[in-house]
């Protein structure tokens, strides 16, 4: 019933405890694992081998055009997605997609549970409808259908955004989004290049969805904001490592009795 799809590029040692993770908890929910990579140069494709996932490369990488992928290359109806640096963590993760998507033949994609924000909209009852955002999929814990994937796939043209995207387009084409009670786990670390690689494609992928503009004052004032704020926690970084200092001095000078 369901094909899981994993992005990764240089992701080895959050690809390896994935693939662990998946194998060796939900194998009698989990169809088949496709890895695909974005040009990867460590020791990803010999990791996806040696857990048995197929291991598909993309030179070309866009968000779109990698989750178009994803479904294309996907054999079951139910896909769900993961990035290489997120994970299941709830028993029935997969059952409750499974059955989510039974009871509902016109429900086009879930968003797992990972994040506080997560959380409140589904107590909530926030829907997808209301908060296309924050209630819509995002493609590193959710699952779509394949079926309505043939009919609305992902575009290929958005900077980024391209899950929140095709929630709003399925959402109007009559089908439904819902968040499913299933939990996973993000661990993301982002160099500063790669921070600024999803900073650009987020301004782009904003002003293309959202319509987010930005204005010259906007930008000068991020600028000086950014300025006084690494300034800030530079010195508070520094009264405290002196704080830190001291204090270890004193106990060197006056140590408590040991028990």
């Amino acid at each position: 019933m369901i094909s899981v799809v994993i992005r990764n590029k240089n992701q080895v040692h959050a690809l390896s405890f994935l693939l662990k993770n998946l194998t060796e908890r939900y194998s009698e929910d989990i169809a088949e694992i496709i890895v695909i990579d974005n040009c990867s140069t460590d020791e990803s494709a010999a990791i996806s081998q040696q857990f048995g996932a197929r291991f598909i490369t993309i030179e070309q990488f866009s968000y779109g055009g990698s989750a178009n992928v994803a479904a294309q290359e996907a054999k079951e109806p139910i896909v769900v997605i993961f990035s290489a640096h997120s994970y299941p963590v709830s028993h029935d993760f997969f059952k409750l997609i499974r059955e989510k998507f039974e009871s509902n033949p016109n429900l086009a994609g879930l968003r797992c549970l990972h994040s506080t924000n997560d959380y409140r909209n589904y107590i909530n009852k926030v829907r997808a409808t209301t908060d296309p955002n924050k209630s819509g999929l995002i493609f590193s814990g959710s699952a779509f259908r394949r079926s309505v994937w043939e009919k609305h796939s992902f575009r290929n043209d958005v900077a980024t955004f391209e899950d929140k995207e095709w929630t709003v387009r399925v959402l109007k084409a009559g089908y439904e989004i819902d968040f499913v009670p299933s939990i996973f786990h993000y661990e993301m670390y982002r160099t500063p290049k790669q921070q600024f690689f999803r900073f650009k494609n987020d301004v782009v992928g904003n002003y293309q969805l959202w319509h987010q503009d930005i204005t010259f004052i906007q930008t000068l004032k991020g600028l000086l904001g950014n300025i006084w704020n690494a300034c800030k926690n530079f010195f508070i970084e520094i009264k405290y490592a002196f704080l830190r200092f001291f204090y270890l001095i004193k106990f060197i000078r006056n140590k408590p009795k040991q028990f």
